[in-house]
């Protein structure tokens, strides 16, 4: 188990952020860039045990699964359910600190101690959200929230959205 300062998650977070900007610099394609940006979370998160994207699908109003590393997680997430429905639906990030003491969890990996959800809204439009759970309890706090929306909108910015399931009809 890693135990990282504010400091030093700020250091790791500014890295990361340098890192997005040029990663995401020449590239506009949504699978790709998502692809890439869990790995990018998972190097710099050493006690990340999931870091992936559920995607919107306005087709049937859930949440589905994105790109993502970690154990084979959850497919469908419906709006409200769980800490991604719950942030993808209230449009906020959410933070829960001890995932076995959260009412509306959904287990999907029984290595979760903690979680952070950060929805994603581009053009005034919820095109997912961005979920991390870490195996130590009380991992994430205001500095990740702060970090991880500045990387969000990175991602976001650089992103053409052209998968069929963003399409709203």
């Amino acid at each position: 188990m890693v135990v990282m300062t504010n400091e030093e998650k700020k250091l790791a977070y500014e890295i990361m952020l340098a890192q997005a900007k040029a990663l995401f610099a020449n590239e506009d394609n949504a699978l790709a860039n998502f692809s890439n940006a869990s790995a990018l979370l998972n190097t710099t998160l050493p006690n990340s045990v999931f870091t992936g994207f559920y995607l919107m699908d306005n087709v049937n109003n859930e949440l589905i699964l994105g790109p993502f590393q970690g154990n084979v997680s959850c497919v469908r997430i419906a709006l409200g359910k769980g800490v991604c429905g719950q942030s993808a639906a209230e449009n906020r990030t959410l933070i829960v600190e001890d995932v076995t003491k959260h009412a509306n969890y959904i287990a999907c990996d029984s290595a979760a101690r903690s979680e952070i959800v950060v929805p994603m809204v581009k053009d005034g439009k919820l095109v997912g959200v961005l979920d991390l759970d870490s195996h130590q309890v009380g991992d994430y706090n205001d500095v990740d929230q702060d970090y991880l929306e500045a990387f969000i909108k990175i991602l976001l910015e650089k992103t053409e959205l052209t998968f069929g399931m963003f399409e709203v009809n």
